[in-house]
C-alpha cells in the first residue's frame, strides 16, 4: 500500500470531494482507509456501560483508497506515489516533486 496511517490525504471522488484530513486507520484487505473529518456517518447505539444514554454518534466511514491521493507537505498539492532506495533503504517519495516521504 502506498498510502500509511499518518498520512495526510485529499479525497479527489465521491461526496467528499476536496476535503483533506488525515488518515486514521488503513484497513489493507477492503482497500479502505479511515479518513479524519471526512465521511461523517451517523451511528444509532443503543445504551451500554461505555455509552449510558445510547443515542446517535457521529463517526468517520472507510473511504476507497482509490478515492484518496497523498498530499505533498511542502507544496500541499496532491501527488502520485513512488518508490526508490535511498542509502539502502526503500523509501517513498512524491513523483511531482521528488521530495521523500519516508524519514
Amino acid at each position: 500500500m502506498k498510502i500509511k496511517k499518518g498520512d495526510t490525504v485529499k479525497v479527489i471522488a465521491g461526496e467528499s470531494a476536496g476535503k483533506t484530513g488525515k488518515v486514521l486507520q488503513v484497513l489493507a484487505k477492503q482497500n479502505r482507509v479511515i479518513v479524519e473529518g471526512v465521511k461523517i456517518v451517523s451511528r444509532h447505539t443503543k445504551p451500554s456501560n461505555a455509552n449510558p444514554d445510547g443515542g446517535i454518534i457521529k463517526k468517520e466511514a472507510p473511504i476507497h483508497i482509490s478515492n484518496v491521493q497523498l498530499l505533498d507537505t511542502d507544496k500541499n498539492e496532491a501527488t502520485k506515489v513512488g518508490h526508490k532506495f535511498v542509502d539502502g533503504k526503500k523509501v517513498r517519495y512524491a513523483k511531482k516533486t521528488g521530495n521523500v516521504l519516508d524519514k
